[in-house]
């Protein structure tokens, strides 16, 4: 298809920079929540500024022996981004963060509201600051209830929200072991400030958006788990127990593990068929996907019993021809090994000038109109405190003395 000017669209070259590139983000988040949303931002080209208390972000020290504040976490999670160290709590740091936001689109905070409240950094004085900047608050519980204000990691969301206890499939509770509530918050915040860009281009003015983590994780365990309770009066109890079923695990084969999910009739129909029990499939039981789901420990338990009768690699191809799916079970090194993420180029080589060479994942979303943005490695702690604070209007002479008086913060020899 041709544009008006007759130029073969599929011929146009790629856009290098990112879709988010222009868009200025003054980042005051710190561990995994923000941090986690404001990568996804600087992966699609945004110029995010990390702004880091003196000490720095605490995930700067977690599995870090080194001791340079270039932990794994912190490597992975802020690659791409700027860092300027600024002491908040000094009037002259604050007003330095206020001029920083004066040139920005996205202010975002993951900072309880009192912690905001003491610094003055009130949204009202945001927006006299810069109408048209966009005011992200993650928080732990939202306004207006009982626990607003409390503080909340990823543990305590996943313990409230339901998460943990369905992970326990009725036995004593149990997290998942990755900073699951956090991440997706993350992206739930990454989702709303992506809509409020959209909303300030209509109307000019910035907007205030405020993401609850407790809000957020109840309405991503409920979605699937509400169950019977959905209804008015209810018709059942909460959850799906497809999901809760204790036989819904990786299966042991003669040699291995895999993963297989028989979901669907044709599913059901070809599997009841390749074990030698057609005639299961005229079970009144097993007839339906509501009937299934009823029935589904005995279901899944026989699957569990099949599979170990034979090794993975004749599982594999005998239910790949049955149009069922099932993968081997991956550690964390067959992750890192996988030849489908080494095929399509999911890691890269990242130099950084300290921590030396880097093996981190790409972003996995594409643009095709795009060519990702290069991204620098995670930076040091104060690594661009002087270049930003220069880009925000201060003289070099200003920010001499907010060095001196350690309102600004460079790491020794003024960076790398």
């Amino acid at each position: 298809m041709s544009d008006a000017a007759g130029t073969d669209a599929t011929s146009i070259a790629p856009i290098s920079g990112g879709p988010l590139r222009g868009v200025r983000v003054v980042d005051v988040t710190t561990t995994f929540m923000g941090p986690y949303c404001t990568r996804q931002m600087a992966r699609m080209g945004a110029d995010v500024i990390k702004v880091e208390e003196p000490s720095g972000d605490v995930v700067r020290g977690i599995m870090d022996p080194a001791g340079r504040g270039l932990g794994p976490i912190f490597l992975a999670a802020n690659q791409g981004k700027r860092s300027i160290a600024l002491d908040l709590k000094d009037p002259r740091g604050r007003e330095t963060l206020l001029q920083l936001i004066a040139t920005a689109d996205v202010f975002i905070t993951n900072m309880r509201p009192t912690a905001l409240e003491r610094l003055r950094l009130s949204v009202e004085t945001v927006h006299e600051a810069n109408p048209r900047c966009i005011v992200a608050s993650l928080v732990g519980f939202g306004p207006g209830g009982p626990y607003a204000g409390l503080a909340a990691y990823d543990d305590v969301i996943q313990a409230i929200s339901g998460m943990a206890a369905t992970q326990g499939a009725g036995g004593s509770p149990e997290y998942v072991r990755s900073a699951v509530a956090d991440k997706v918050v993350g992206l739930m915040a990454l989702n709303a400030i992506l809509a409020a860009l959209h909303e300030r281009d209509l109307t000019g003015t910035g907007t205030v958006v405020t993401v609850p983590m407790f809000e957020t994780m109840a309405d991503f365990t409920l979605l699937d788990h509400q169950g019977g309770r959905v209804y008015e009066p209810p018709t059942g109890p909460t959850g799906y127990s497809r999901l809760l079923s204790p036989y819904r695990r990786p299966y042991a084969t003669t040699d291995g593990y895999l993963a297989v999910v028989v979901y669907t009739d044709r599913m059901w129909l070809s599997f009841f068929d390749l074990i030698g029990q057609p005639d299961l499939a005229e079970n009144p039981r097993y007839r339906t996907i509501t009937d299934r789901t009823r029935n589904i420990d005995e279901l899944y338990q026989l699957v569990e019993t099949q599979l170990a009768t034979n090794s993975s690699e004749y599982w594999l191809e005998t239910l790949a021809a049955a149009g069922i799916p099932a993968v081997r079970v991956l550690d964390l090194d067959g992750v890192l090994a996988d030849e489908h993420l080494a095929a399509v180029g999911f890691f890269e080589r990242v130099e950084h000038p300290v921590a030396g060479s880097l093996r981190l994942s790409r972003d996995p979303v594409s643009f095709s109109d795009h060519v990702p943005p290069e991204l620098r490695p995670a930076p040091l702690l104060g690594q661009h405190s002087r270049e930003v604070a220069l880009e925000a209007g201060f003289t070099a002479a200003e920010v001499d003395e907010l060095l001196a008086l350690h309102v600004l913060i460079e790491p020794q020899g003024g960076g790398a």
